[in-house]
């Protein structure tokens, strides 16, 4: 065959001491990938952490006009049904009046209710629900008043009770976190 030619390479057959280095780089790897995985593990997060990331709250049992207060990430959380006459009361205060303005819409996701983080935000206090002037929360450790929007409106806390992430799961359920 003219056209054709056949290489006159030889090709090297493997030896003993390469498949023995090849055995023993597997090995490596696969004894550095043990060692490595439970230090790579004991990052996540453990189960009672996990557990705390979200909680979920009936909302069935809540009256109107009825605080509940659930514990979420190991802070206190106030889930309120507001009544038609405290859902007024916090959209019609005008924002001029508010130390931390902030309108009662972007608060809520649905009017009648309202879900804020229970700790005031002056020095980390627990307020008293339905109390102070504005029937909203009071904390009596240093004297700030809460609207019932959980706005700041009097005292020396500096901003509104916090708002959480939460979602509506269905109409007489939500997820907090």
């Amino acid at each position: 065959m003219e056209g054709s030619r056949v290489s006159d390479e030889t090709i090297a057959e493997p030896k003993r001491r390469d498949i023995l280095f090849i055995a023993t780089g597997a090995m490596a790897a696969v004894a550095a990938g043990a060692a490595v995985w439970p230090l790579l593990e004991q990052m996540n997060p453990d189960a009672s952490t996990l557990a705390l990331a979200s909680t979920e709250v009936d909302l069935s049992a809540i009256v109107p006009g009825q605080i509940v207060t659930v514990k979420w990430r190991g802070k206190p959380v106030f889930v309120r049904h507001r009544t038609a006459l405290e859902i007024a009361a916090a959209e019609n205060t005008p924002l001029t009046d508010l130390p931390d303005p902030e309108t009662d819409a972007k608060r809520v996701k649905k009017p009648e209710w309202l879900v804020v983080i229970g700790v005031c935000t002056h020095l980390g206090c627990i307020p008293l629900g339905h109390e102070g002037d504005f029937d909203g929360w009071f904390c009596p450790c240093h004297g700030s008043t809460y609207d019932t929007s959980g706005r700041i409106r009097s005292g020396p806390a500096p901003s509104n009770l916090e708002v959480p992430a939460y979602a509506f799961l269905t109409d007489t359920k939500i997820k907090i976190g």
